[in-house]
């Protein structure tokens, strides 16, 4: 798959994405709670989540297969806008910049951004549940359901969350230790919108278990290319503060391994990943190719 194809697929996602979230907020008019949720959700941002559903969807079910797996793309993006709004918080990691923007607490004030995030990680599992009746079914979304709630909860995200707190400013920190944080502060939500979308298509055993491959290694390329990005990027091309990772002490791979030696070791995750796909042929092309997009931003 070329750039520019890969570049018209994700304008078309993307869109038909924004389409599902802007259906699924409360409305602009509804209340302030409500406006801040849009706020959040929708301010732009890569959606590399959601499109990592539906792509997984398509490389098991061909183009049809999107329509099943749209509700969790579209729950996936709320928790994760509802990490990033608690993330921004001065009791977390004090960013007054998300996406170009003032962050939701800076808006809307921190009470309301916590309450806002609540209500978006929330609702992410009504919106789960009433896709069952169309398409997916009971069993397959109650797998989903699970999946997504291990990897959100106090053995994913927020446990990475956790210990991305505890090791700030420790002099030495291992690699395993990195590599650990970021299983769960990222990899985890980036594995499950995966396995979500293969799940909700109907995979069988050997295909999930490809993809499932595929999902981590695309979520460690993708934290080691942000980390390298907060060290190398400036604001303007991050839309938040260039090297707040260094000025709060995080444990990163570029801190542990030098810049060179991680990305590296993002070329090396991203082709494990682009291996596990060599099974799905040309249905694999658009996770292929989204493969080798998250390395190419660690360059």
């Amino acid at each position: 798959m070329t750039d520019l194809q890969l570049d018209r697929y994700l304008s078309e996602r993307r869109r038909e994405i924004e389409s599902a979230l802007d259906r699924t907020l409360p409305t602009a008019r509804s209340s302030r709670l409500g406006r801040a949720m849009r706020y959040a959700v929708l301010g732009g941002g890569k959606r590399l989540r959601p499109v990592l559903a539906l792509a997984a969807a398509e490389a098991v079910g061909g183009a049809s297969a999107r329509r099943k797996a749209m509700p969790f793309a579209c729950a996936l993006e709320l928790i994760h806008a509802y990490s990033l709004a608690h993330d921004d918080l001065p009791a977390m990691d004090d960013d007054d910049l998300r996406r170009g923007r003032p962050s939701l607490h800076v808006r809307f004030g921190e009470a309301l951004a916590i309450l806002a995030g609540d209500a978006l990680l929330t609702d992410a599992f009504a919106v789960m549940a009433g896709a069952a009746a169309r398409g997916p079914g009971v069993e397959r979304t109650l797998a989903i359901v699970a999946e997504v709630a291990a990897a959100a909860g106090a053995r994913g995200m927020v446990a990475g969350q956790v210990a991305d707190l505890e090791n700030e400013h420790r002099r030495r920190v291992s690699l395993a230790a990195v590599a650990s944080i970021h299983r769960r502060k990222t990899g985890a939500l980036i594995r499950a919108a995966v396995r979500a979308g293969a799940v909700a298509a109907g995979a069988d055993t050997s295909e999930l278990a490809l993809l499932t491959t595929y999902g981590e290694a695309v979520g460690l390329a993708f934290q080691i290319a942000d980390d390298i990005l907060d060290e190398t990027a400036d604001t303007a091309r991050l839309g938040k503060r260039g090297g707040g990772d260094r000025a709060r002490g995080k444990a990163t791979f570029p801190g542990v391994l030098g810049v060179p030696a991680a990305r590296a070791s993002a070329r090396r995750a991203g082709a494990r990943a682009r291996r596990a796909l060599l099974a799905f042929g040309s249905r694999g092309a658009v996770l292929d190719a989204l493969a080798e997009r998250v390395v190419a931003r660690a360059s």
